[in-house]
């Protein structure tokens, strides 16, 4: 299996079980590693063949965009199923998501979560 990877993406969403955070969108830091296999796209060097980061970058932000959470566990988790649901076709099998919120907490600089989903081989 090869591994798509997408480091340090800043998404505006709401997120937080406190009121002041989910009344307005606030920054979440999300890496991703996504599993399929590269090896067509790397015979071909034909995008159709491989995952289009760009279109899968601006599918997640519009999906959280639309969305509100409670723990940053469900985003994460809603992440996971978007990638595995949405990008199947292209041979998504497995997914890695670290969701993470910043300056949340005194002296923390960030706090955050990462879930393993699907089939690694």
């Amino acid at each position: 299996m090869d591994i798509l990877f997408i480091d340090d993406l800043t998404v505006a969403t709401r997120v937080g079980i406190h009121r002041r955070e989910q009344v307005r969108p606030q920054l979440v830091e999300l890496s991703l590693k996504i599993g399929f296999s590269a090896v067509a796209a790397g015979s071909s060097d034909n995008i159709d063949d491989t995952i289009d980061y760009a279109g899968l970058i601006s599918g997640v932000q519009n999906e959280l965009a639309a969305q509100r959470f409670k723990l940053l566990e469900r985003l994460a988790e809603h992440v996971a199923s978007f990638l595995l649901r949405e990008f199947a076709s292209s041979g998504v099998r497995w997914v890695q998501i670290s969701a993470a919120k910043r300056g949340v907490l005194r002296d923390v600089r960030r706090v955050g979560i990462v879930i393993e989903r699907g089939l690694r081989d």
